[in-house]
């Protein structure tokens, strides 16, 4: 993928109605989207297919709405008002602010690692199928210099973030000539932290006393329910917990379209475990998940990349990362959290928050194994991976370039388009409305009957519908009618009452799992 695959996803986005610009009329709101009649449509069924592998697939897991607002000491005890923080550094030129840590990041990326890629591409184009990528990398000594630069880097950020020695990490910056990517100015302020979390009023009451914040992440809202929750389901350890919901991060630089928002959704799953067995349950959730996602993306575009630098109450984490048009980025986190979270809301409520277990007859405070995704970024995951460009032979034999969106039909925004062959012909699209009326209880369908054929083809092609049924003169006498499938183009004939039974089976979700 490329930059400029990037640019025809978010334009592609816009013009068919899969996301906007919140309040475009007013300029847009800066890092804020809204997503439109097909986006909403995905996004449901991608939150769909992530609720029936988490809660539908396990009896051992359930699921809960917690709300946005919650008492302010949760996040007293979850460590955000002390700790939820980004290091921010402004250039003094261009008046930009950037995260200090993503601009070494960047620096590593683009600079450092890039060279080994090419020189490993070169590496596989000169020896074919012969090329064993992991020797090469661990032999030829301008790609080790290449990985060892990025290596020391990378810990040294690390060691800086986790010490919280920002000086540090401001004279990496300089060591390492970074410049504004605005201004070319490597004229920079001190690293400053730089507090995440929206604050809010509740009610009349002013002053510290009312303050509430807008949740940072979901994960909290099922801590604080944990007790709730296993005594009401009558859950035995190890269960698990699952929540799909809003949260908000004031982020000091929030860019590459709905990649980072300040406003965006999460699907997150906690699975309360016997102390001890954190280790077997996070190399299960591990494995469980990267199956999840190969479902609908490519194996090549997915990979695991363990933290080098772990938050002070986990003992593993690992983020699975997608291919993206910018590169490799995480799309979803595995975290063995041990027992903070539930430690810290029973220590600073002062109420016990343990689990009686009956097979050791004894309580205890259950360690906990979290995975977390963003449901924003899934969605561009999900665009990234299944919009293509492709030369396809027109209905004159002529071949033309069309744009498609080769979703899988299980998350399609529309899963079967009723297009009648001409509009002007009542008893044509008389027939399609009676058939579209039919098939509409069973799925998302859509009728169309604007434009040549050719075009209602195209249209729903770029919206991802992975069939098209056409209404002609023969369906008046034979009561059948053609089936078009979206990826390739191949076309049949079919009953009218085999319509939805056909289609039903091939937007079935179940042939996800």
């Amino acid at each position: 993928m490329s930059e400029d695959h990037f640019k025809k996803l978010v334009s592609h986005c816009k013009e068919y109605g899969f996301i906007f610009q919140s309040s475009e009329v007013y300029d847009g709101l800066a890092a804020v989207y809204d997503y439109g009649p097909y986006g909403s449509e995905l996004k449901n069924n991608i939150k769909a297919y992530w609720w029936k592998a988490m809660v539908q697939m396990h009896e051992n897991i359930v699921g809960i709405d917690a709300a946005i607002f919650m008492h302010p000491k949760t996040w007293k005890a979850s460590g955000h008002v002390d700790a939820f923080n980004d290091p921010m550094i402004d250039n003094k030129d261009s008046k930009k602010r950037y995260r200090a840590d993503q601009l070494v990041e960047e620096y590593v990326e683009r600079k450092v690692l890039k060279k080994a890629e090419k020189e490993i591409e070169k590496a596989r184009k000169r020896f074919g199928d012969d090329f064993d990528e992991e020797q090469y990398k661990t032999t030829n000594p301008r790609v080790m210099g290449y990985l060892e630069k990025a290596k020391t880097i990378t810990t040294r950020l690390n060691t800086s973030l986790t010490n919280e020695d920002l000086e540090d990490v401001k004279n990496l910056i300089e060591e390492l000539e970074i410049a504004c990517p605005e201004s070319g100015s490597r004229n920079w302020t001190e690293v400053r932290q730089f507090n995440l979390m929206f604050n809010t009023q509740l009610g009349t009451i002013a002053g510290e006393a009312g303050k509430l914040y807008l949740r940072p992440e979901t994960a909290q809202g099922i801590f604080v329910n944990f007790l709730n929750v296993q005594k009401t389901t009558r859950q035995k350890i190890p269960f698990g917990i699952a929540q799909i919901g809003k949260a908000f991060r004031n982020e000091i630089v929030a860019r590459q379209f709905i990649f980072r928002m300040r406003e965006f959704e999460q699907m997150e799953m906690q699975f309360f475990v016997k102390p001890g067995e954190q280790q077997k349950w996070y190399e299960y959730w591990k494995e469980a998940r990267m199956k999840w996602h190969q479902a609908i993306h490519p194996a090549e575009a997915l990979r695991y990349h363990d933290h080098e630098k772990l938050a002070h109450y986990a003992d593993a984490a690992l983020d699975i990362e997608f291919q993206f048009p910018f590169g490799f980025r995480e799309l979803e986190g595995i975290h063995s959290r041990t027992d903070f979270d539930l430690g810290a809301h029973q220590e600073l409520s002062g109420r016990k928050i343990q689990y009686f277990d009956p097979e050791i007859n004894e309580s205890y405070v259950p360690y906990v194994v979290e995975t977390s995704i963003g449901l924003d970024r899934m969605f561009l995951a999900t665009m990234a991976n299944a919009l293509v460009e492709e030369t396809v032979p027109d209905a004159d034999g002529k071949d033309s370039t069309r744009t498609v969106l080769k979703v899988h039909p299980a998350l399609a925004p529309v899963k079967c388009a009723v297009l009648p062959l001409l509009k002007n012909k009542e008893e044509l699209t008389s027939k399609a409305r009676e058939i579209f009326d039919r098939l509409k209880l069973s799925f998302a369908c859509q009728y169309d009957e604007k434009d040549a054929i050719g075009r209602r083809y195209r249209r729903q092609d770029a919206i991802g519908t992975p069939f098209c049924i056409t209404i002609d003169f023969d369906s008046l006498e034979d009561d059948t009618v053609t089936i078009r499938e979206r990826d390739s183009l191949q076309q049949e004939r079919i009953a009218i009452a085999d319509i939805d039974k056909i289609v039903s089976e091939r937007v079935n979700m179940k042939s996800l799992f």
